[in-house]
């Protein structure tokens, strides 16, 4: 679950209002809350994504993103870090060792979707793990 939760835009303001929508008007008050909370973040992403695919041609555009790229390595490289701390105080090496290793093969050499990946992990926990 948390690492479902953690894959929510924005997680402290997803899981506060899922868990405040919930509590108001049941499981239709917990959707609506979270597309209240997601929705506009779509928009102003997809805005900003056809911006910048209409000038990506620009010099500017190009530094910028040439910028970005080590920044955004630095931050996954951070949050992989912190999963993999958090899972083995969590799971244990074992557990953790296993599910590294079997994701890297799975996404290396079988080229199975990440999408796939995470819920075979998620599903591994839920049986396994609980």
């Amino acid at each position: 679950m948390l690492a479902l939760a953690n894959a929510l835009p924005g997680p402290i303001a997803t899981k506060m209002a899922g868990y405040i929508g919930y509590e108001v008007a049941g499981a239709l008050g917990s959707t609506v809350a979270l597309l209240a909370t997601i929705v506009p973040s779509l928009l102003a992403m997809i805005l900003l994504l056809g911006l910048l695919t209409k000038y990506k041609d620009s010099p500017k555009v190009k530094r910028i993103t040439a910028y970005v790229r080590p920044i955004i390595a630095v931050l996954m490289g951070f949050l992989t870090f912190q999963f993999f701390d958090s899972s083995v105080e969590s799971a244990g090496w074992v557990q953790t060792i296993v599910l590294v290793g079997v994701s890297l093969f799975l996404l290396e050499k079988l080229k199975i979707h990440p999408a796939w990946v995470v819920a075979g992990s998620l599903i591994y926990g839920a049986v396994f793990l609980s």
